[in-house]
């Protein structure tokens, strides 16, 4: 499938695309949130770029578990700048991480085209006709309350995300701009992110582009004893993995390091 987002050209299938992290948060968990320093997100995203990024995904709002809620005002005034500055200088196509209507509303008008909802439409349906209206791509990740499946996970991820593509092609967004995401660390406890990356393989069958975010997060830290700080290792491991299962895009903090271990991965796929 060949696509383009944001000016860009992107075929899936060709070559596996990395998205650079950008958190404009306080209180990531990840270490690498820049709280109010628009400035030096705004340089971050510059630097992945120049690392490799394809995409740069911006976000104002922890998703870590006990993170605290914040304003869709305060949401928007940590990010608009932000995707502003990227959109219009770093010549990647940039993405608002966020699955609230009003601040996915001022990331377009900012520029981003490319919608991260990691409630997958079930929060805020309406993101469909907003990224079908702007052209924008739209990310539907996986996503539950609790770690309770009443059968196979995969299989349950499976029906969510297609129900999620459903709803945004009948809102008028080309299946080729619709991604989907697993959610890895997600309504999942440990193991349960590690059986859905040994099968990851099994998303293929929905035929749309699959990204995952691995990086830095919980389950490799409890398997390998680790804090978050000493987690490369373990994440290019994971990103490994994801592209000889499948992936399209991987969603990374360390955009220099992984955008090499991909280039091998790919060449190994």
């Amino acid at each position: 499938m060949i696509t383009d987002i944001g000016g860009r050209r992107f075929e899936w299938g060709s070559r596996t695309y990395v998205m650079g992290i950008v958190n404009v948060t306080p209180d990531s968990f990840s270490g690498d949130g820049l709280g109010d320093d628009r400035g030096g997100a705004v340089a971050q995203g510059m630097r992945m770029v120049r690392e490799g990024a394809d995409f740069l995904d911006v976000g104002g709002e922890s998703t870590r578990p006990g993170h605290v809620p914040i304003t869709t005002n305060e949401e928007i005034s940590r990010t608009e700048t932000v995707v502003r500055d990227l959109a219009r200088d770093s010549g990647v196509p940039v993405s608002i991480d966020t699955y609230k209507l009003v601040v996915a509303e001022a990331g377009v008008a900012a520029g981003a085209t490319i919608l991260n909802d990691i409630w997958g439409l079930t929060r805020s349906p309406a993101l469909a006709a907003l990224a079908a209206r702007n052209d924008c791509a739209l990310v539907l990740m996986h996503n539950q309350d609790g770690t309770a499946y009443p059968g196979d996970i995969v299989s349950e991820i499976k029906r969510f995300l297609e129900e999620s593509a459903r709803r945004a092609v009948e809102a008028g967004v080309p299946a080729e701009r619709v991604l989907i995401d697993p959610g890895i660390g997600f309504g999942k406890t440990a193991e349960q992110n590690w059986v859905v990356m040994r099968r990851l393989e099994e998303l293929k069958e929905l035929g749309l582009p699959i990204l995952i975010g691995t990086s830095r997060k919980s389950f490799i830290g409890k398997l390998l004893d680790l804090p978050v700080t000493e987690r490369l290792e373990g994440t290019a491991a994971t990103v490994t993995a994801a592209v000889l299962r499948g992936a399209d895009v991987v969603r990374v903090h360390d955009v220099e390091a992984m955008t090499r271990v991909v280039r091998v991965a790919d060449q190994m796929r």
